[in-house]
């Protein structure tokens, strides 16, 4: 996809363009990274026979789709690191808003079939009212792992079953084979959360999981099964402030079994992901081939990348 049309698609528009704000974070947004999320549209039409240019409008949708969510999830997670902190809360929200309405207006003129534009522009309001909905419970907090779920399979999966989805119709699938491609695509958001909250778990220093470890598989691991170094974990938990507390507390998220359930689920996710992608007729499988093989990668490596070794093994209760 060539990045200089898909930003060029974005800054076009009159308010964005003259909104320095919403012009840098399109320019940081918009870089040359494997696999990025707004390239998902791209391989999605192309796998059911369209064309990377066909897909741009859905990219570009996307891309600002991502950046509204971001905006909103560093406020509400209190990042340190978020525009929120540089801008101010009030112009972060007003340009996520901003953001969000970028998106419908990117797909006006995707396509000149006004039925598949009616369902571009529902499938990106559904994906932004369930991610709204999912930040909402992230913010409340889960208490056990049946809400964790909850939680999750409304934040990441969403948006990444549109950018399939969108790219799909965009195509020129059918709305069966749009579906399809959109579970496949909740399958890959959720790995992908997954696969984040062990990340964070593990990063140095403390990422702001650890002030909301319900939120954080891993970490509820730890907290909640019982197993002989939970109420060290407890302590640590409570002092990570100090020098080696987190260390020694994520050396006790490999022991207790937390990293080992993680890589179960994801190798659960993995078959699941593999079943439906399996089961979509396409006329170019090869794109999304190379999509799930980026993203289902094999827990051994996963592990590796993180400087830890393990298996799948059990469950908590």
């Amino acid at each position: 996809m060539r990045l200089d049309e898909l930003k060029q698609r974005i800054l076009a528009l009159l308010e964005v363009s003259a909104w320095p704000q919403m012009v840098r974070l399109v320019e940081r947004a918009v870089r040359d990274e494997p696999q990025s999320i707004w390239e998902h549209p791209a391989v999605a039409c192309r796998a059911v026979g369209g064309s990377a240019e066909a897909a741009l409008p859905g990219a570009a949708a996307i891309v600002c789709s991502l950046l509204s969510i971001h905006l909103v999830d560093d406020i509400l997670d209190e990042d340190p690191r978020g525009d929120y902190r540089e801008v101010g809360e009030g112009p972060a929200a007003n340009l996520a808003l901003a953001f969000q309405a970028a998106a419908h207006r990117l797909l006006e003129n995707a396509s000149p079939n006004p039925e598949t534009r009616a369902a571009l522009h529902s499938r990106l309001a559904r994906m932004a009212l369930a991610t709204a909905y999912g930040q909402s419970l992230d913010v409340q907090g889960a208490s056990n792992e049946e809400e964790y779920w909850r939680v999750v399979e409304t934040k990441a999966p969403p948006l990444f079953a549109a950018a399939l989805g969108i790219g799909a119709l965009l195509g020129g699938a059918s709305d069966v084979t749009a579906e399809q491609l959109e579970r496949l695509g909740g399958h890959l958001g959720l790995f992908s959360q997954i696969s984040d909250d062990l990340v964070d778990a593990l990063q140095v220093p403390a990422r702001p999981d650890w002030r909301r470890p319900f939120n954080n598989l891993p970490l509820l691991y730890a907290l909640t099964v019982e197993h002989p170094e939970r109420d060290r974990f407890l302590q640590l938990f409570e002092r990570l402030d100090q020098p080696g507390a987190l260390s020694e507390a994520q050396a006790i998220l490999l022991r207790c079994g937390a990293v080992s359930y993680c890589a179960f689920r994801l190798a659960e996710i993995s078959r699941q992901a593999r079943a439906v992608f399996a089961g979509i007729p396409l006329d170019d499988p090869e794109p999304l081939e190379r999509l799930l093989d980026h993203f289902l990668t094999p827990l051994d490596e996963l592990l590796a990348t993180m400087g830890f070794a393990g298996s799948p093994s059990g469950e908590p209760n």
